[in-house]
């Protein structure tokens, strides 16, 4: 791991320590809330929260977006106990989408080329099973949607190793500490956001630049 690299990473794990106060909780999210009134759903886990969550949020179609930990079987995870894989579950993202305005597979499409989906059980300078890349498929739609391009990508050619993917059937998402939601947005200056996210998000309104909400188009 280069020097960049191990100073992010400690960043990462020392603002964990320090943001995380006695009134800092997980909770469930019930997807049946979320699919109102025509919305629907889809859970990624593809690195560190922070950068995905700022991805989706710029995307035009997309409601919402909840930093939180899944695909484990630990009842109320922490931060601290999810970034140090003291747990089986991974850093995700739940998005809440109108269909209308952009499809599922868009989001999959977006998904991919905002990380590097050929990493296993890292993305970046984050290392650990928590920070793998997954799909967590809400339907039999959304698997086949899901599996069908990985299989694709992989086909491409585009790829020097296959994807480390997985698409795995949803079952609980536990939303983040309060701190960890809107993150990149309030939190600006922190090293990790300037040195890791923002280039994401860069990648994202380059590679996208008509799926970009209007009020994140002129930003830097």
């Amino acid at each position: 791991m280069s020097l960049l690299s191990t100073f992010l990473t400690t960043v990462l794990l020392n603002l964990s320590m320090t943001a995380c106060g006695p009134g800092d909780k997980t909770e469930a999210v019930s997807v049946a809330n979320l699919e109102q009134e025509g919305r629907e759903v889809a859970t990624f886990a593809g690195g560190c929260f922070w950068c995905t969550e700022a991805v989706f949020e710029r995307v035009e179609g997309v409601i919402d977006v909840y930093s939180g930990y899944t695909g484990g079987d630990q009842e109320n995870p922490t931060y601290k106990q999810v970034s140090y894989g003291e747990t089986n579950h991974a850093e995700a993202v739940q998005i809440v989408f109108d269909p209308s305005v952009i499809k599922y597979q868009e989001l999959l499409n977006i998904f991919f080329a905002t990380i590097d989906p050929t990493q296993l059980n890292r993305q970046g300078p984050d290392v650990g099973a928590q920070y793998r890349n997954v799909v967590f498929y809400h339907s039999f739609k959304q698997q086949i949607e899901a599996e069908a391009t990985v299989n694709k990508l992989n086909r491409s050619g585009k790829y020097e190793k296959e994807l480390a993917t997985t698409v795995e059937k949803f079952t609980k998402f536990w939303k983040a500490e309060g701190y960890h939601q809107d993150y990149y947005e309030l939190n600006p200056g922190n090293p990790y956001i300037i040195n890791i996210a923002v280039p994401k998000v860069k990648k994202l309104k380059m590679l996208f630049p008509d799926k970009i909400k209007p009020k994140y188009q002129s930003e830097n």
